[in-house]
């Protein structure tokens, strides 16, 4: 965690007045598999283009974001660790954002970063936005990229496909990919974003809507996911991770922290069973980090913890037990589909729970 002496001030996140508006403006850059190579290519939107090539880019992410953690399984999912590689962010940090104080000295041991700010920086002086995570960086120039979470995770399947592994997962299958488009948006509005609507609110009423237009998605999710095993098709796509990431902090900080407590996602039955399939498998559980979440929520957020106190609970031991979704039919992956192998050395989630330990094999934390 953050320690050092040069405090800019705590991060600023709730509304001041009502209703919490997202900044959704990101850099709309992508990285493409027809950009020429060599320099990015600028687009008639005045974005630009740059070309898919091996080692050219470092994935920033923090086990602690729900944003950062899909763009980590996908990455995991696809077998792209050897050609994109990962810098880890630190789970508390000031108004400033994101720092790297997770690695020796402080700084990325890659790209020689403290704070990913400098990265967006090198690139935009005056960036005026929130220095956000997933970013993509280039290494050689130590410049960001694109901070487009959406367009990050959706080119790693589309336009990486040169570098998948063998046996990678189609996570946005063409025939699909209407409803996963529809499921996500509405997942991203009323649950990824919902619980944020509701923990970061500026007044009674706006909490009262968010957090009856959260349950009443969950309800909707919990009502699906009684009768079909995945939110999309037979298999799992990028609909199911977009609502994991949310489902997996739940019960260990929206639930207190947020303020979303009619349930815990262990009270529900379809959600629980449901949850419990995704964590037990490679690229999902093996990527969560308990212990960072909870420091990242219950640390930055003073305004919502002013005491900053981390809960020791709740006992998330039960993701381990059988889920018994086996009953529905279908199964995680397409026929010929094979899950991902070991996670890259360095790459272990740094405070792996017991049960995790047990799971996938993780080694204690250092």
């Amino acid at each position: 965690m953050t320690t050092d002496n040069d405090w800019a001030g705590d991060a600023k996140n709730a509304s001041t007045d009502g209703e919490f508006v997202r900044d959704t403006n990101y850099i709309n850059d992508r990285i493409t598999a027809d950009a020429p190579a060599g320099t990015p290519t600028e687009q008639a939107d005045g974005t630009y283009h740059w070309p898919v090539e091996a080692d050219r880019y470092r994935l920033m992410a923090a086990r602690a974001c729900p944003w950062a953690h899909r763009s980590i399984i996908t990455r995991r999912l696809l077998g792209l660790e050897d050609v994109i590689s990962l810098g880890l962010a630190g789970p508390t940090h000031d108004v400033r954002s994101w720092v790297f104080d997770l690695d020796p000295d402080g700084v990325d041991p890659v790209t020689g970063l403290h704070r990913l700010q400098e990265g967006y920086f090198n690139r935009f002086p005056d960036y005026p936005r929130g220095i956000t995570v997933p970013a993509l960086l280039e290494v050689s120039s130590k410049k960001v990229v694109t901070n487009d979470y959406p367009s990050i995770v959706r080119d790693f399947q589309t336009e990486w496909t040169q570098f998948h592994r063998e046996g990678a997962p189609d996570l946005y299958p063409v025939e699909h990919r209407a409803e996963i488009d529809e499921i996500a948006k509405r997942v991203y509005t009323e649950v990824n974003n919902g619980v944020y609507r509701c923990g970061f609110a500026g007044s009674q009423d706006a909490y009262d809507d968010a957090y009856d237009r959260f349950w009443a998605t969950m309800d909707w999710l919990e009502e699906r996911l009684t009768t079909r095993r995945y939110l999309v098709g037979e298999h799992i796509t990028f609909a199911d991770i977009f609502l994991f990431v949310t489902l997996i902090r739940h019960d260990a900080v929206y639930y207190s922290h947020f303020k979303t407590s009619r349930n815990k996602i262990s009270e529900l039955p379809a959600l629980w069973g449901y949850l419990r399939e995704l964590f037990q498998l490679p690229g999902f559980g093996d990527t969560t980090d308990f212990t960072e979440v909870k420091q990242h929520y219950f640390i930055v957020h003073k305004e919502v913890n002013p005491t900053q106190i981390v809960p020791q609970g709740p006992d998330l031991s039960g993701l381990a037990t059988p889920h018994g979704r086996e009953a529905l039919g279908g199964q995680p992956f397409a026929d010929g589909v094979t899950l991902p192998g070991p996670v890259p050395a360095g790459e272990e989630v740094k405070n792996p729970e017991p049960f995790q330990q047990e799971l996938f094999g993780i080694p204690a934390a250092r």
